[in-house]
């Protein structure tokens, strides 16, 4: 009975280590974080956002695409020169930073640091369309990040080996 029990407690506790698998299923099978290196970690300062780089090992010749995306939301107002106001429109932006990222002769591959940067209030307002040209376009209020996706995915596989989703 207490080496049923023991079996039990083995097989419950091999369940994890299985979940991880399906994680290091859209890798290279020998894919890991290299020693030293860590699953990268994204930051918003100011409404940029910042992902730290890394290192993932074991991945022969296989090449990978790095993308940190984030989109940002701005509410613009449209007033013709008689004062008119339209009504507003909300303009979503998106900013994009990426990469092809090539492995070296020992199988590491070097994820480099992503960033972008928070839209300016003329690309929001940019963004915003107006019934005609002789309108102008206010940015009411400040822009606010929606959100940002950072992958990391390896050719060849369709679902990526480092998903990031925030705020």
């Amino acid at each position: 009975m207490k080496n049923l029990a023991l079996v039990s407690l083995a097989a419950v506790l091999a369940i994890p280590a299985a979940w991880a698998d399906t994680i290091a299923a859209n890798g290279p099978s020998g894919a890991h974080y290299a020693n030293g290196s860590a699953e990268p970690v994204c930051t918003v300062t100011s409404l940029d956002v910042s992902c730290t780089g890394t290192t993932i090992g074991g991945v022969g010749n296989t090449n990978a695409t790095a993308v940190l995306s984030a989109s940002y939301s701005g509410t613009v107002q449209c007033q013709n020169h008689g004062g008119q106001i339209v009504d507003v429109k909300t303009q979503v932006t998106t900013a994009t930073s990426s990469g092809t990222l090539r492995p070296s002769k020992n199988g590491q591959l070097v994820v480099p640091p992503l960033s972008t940067t928070a839209p300016t209030t003329t690309e929001l307002q940019d963004a915003a369309v107006c019934p005609n040209g002789n309108w102008t376009k206010l940015l009411l209020g400040s822009p606010t990040l929606v959100n940002y996706v950072y992958t990391v995915t390896f050719a060849g596989f369709t679902q990526p080996y480092i998903s990031i989703v925030g705020p």
